[in-house]
């Protein structure tokens, strides 16, 4: 009868053990809910500008690109005040000048760039436009880099063979991206016109990406810039470049951006 008590004795204070021990933990667990309640309480919501319209908005409901916050899609997607594509990669480059006082840009023209020539069909070369661009280029590491080292250029996008877009110069300045030209009778094409690189060259066909976001671009400038013209380096320069080139697919980015055939004045043959 005795082992029976102390056996019940000891079960006992086991389960008042156990029973303390659970209530430990529990009381454990709620303080720590209640000061992470009040950590929660305590910290404010990082607020943030939207670099567009310059509303403030908490920053888990902004829209992120680079350093910079946008307030909506459609905010992201388009140009600011200052002439620069929210969505866009944003580098800039000290080869630009302010446009001619009350000119804004009524053509675009588009490019085609590879550094070194047809590097992109060996490995990725896009860094090496975007460091030329910049006046950064280190002519050390190819022998091509060596010939265009004094050359300060530039253009206002470039479009890589992945479709991402780099935007160097605001579209309300002058990049260095025609040089000698003339659009129509109207010489000095930097002064009123976008210029467009498209990473490629004269003998690869370009991606169907970059048709993509070349058409997406149009249409963002043409939103800013109404009655925008388009056309080839070659038009603007004949004899002297030739490009973007025969593997441009003019129909293809005139049905993909719907861009009017009148604004398409050389018509929409490979040249």
């Amino acid at each position: 009868m005795i082992k029976w008590l102390l056996l019940f004795a000891g079960v006992s204070l086991f389960y008042l053990w156990l029973k303390g021990k659970k209530q430990a933990k529990l009381n454990t667990d709620q303080a720590a809910k209640a000061k992470g309640k009040r950590a929660k309480i305590s910290e404010p919501e990082v607020i943030v500008q939207c670099h567009c319209c310059s509303v403030h908005l908490p920053k888990s409901e902004a829209l992120a690109q680079e350093d910079r916050f946008y307030c909506s899609k459609e905010h992201l997607d388009s140009l600011d005040a200052r002439g620069w594509l929210g969505s866009a990669v944003w580098r800039i480059s000290p080869n630009q000048d302010i446009r001619p006082e009350d000119l804004e840009p009524d053509l675009v023209v588009i490019h085609h760039i590879s550094l070194p020539p047809s590097g992109y069909v060996e490995r990725d070369s896009t860094q090496f436009i975007v460091d030329f661009f910049q006046n950064k280029l280190d002519s050390s590491l190819h022998p091509y880099f060596e010939e265009i080292a004094s050359q300060k250029v530039s253009s206002h996008f470039l479009i890589s063979r992945r479709g991402e877009v780099f935007q160097f110069v605001s579209t309300q300045n002058k990049a260095w991206h025609a040089g000698l030209s003339s659009f129509l009778g109207r010489e000095k094409c930097n002064d009123f016109s976008i210029g467009i690189e498209l990473e490629g060259d004269i003998d690869h066909p370009f991606e169907e990406i970059q048709y993509v976001a070349l058409a997406n671009l149009s249409r963002q400038l043409g939103s800013i810039y109404p009655n925008l013209q388009f056309a080839g380096h070659s038009d603007i320069a004949p004899g002297r470049k030739t490009d973007p080139g025969i593997q441009f697919n003019w129909k293809n980015f005139q049905a993909k951006a719907g861009v009017p055939v009148k604004n398409l004045p050389f018509g929409l043959d490979p040249r």
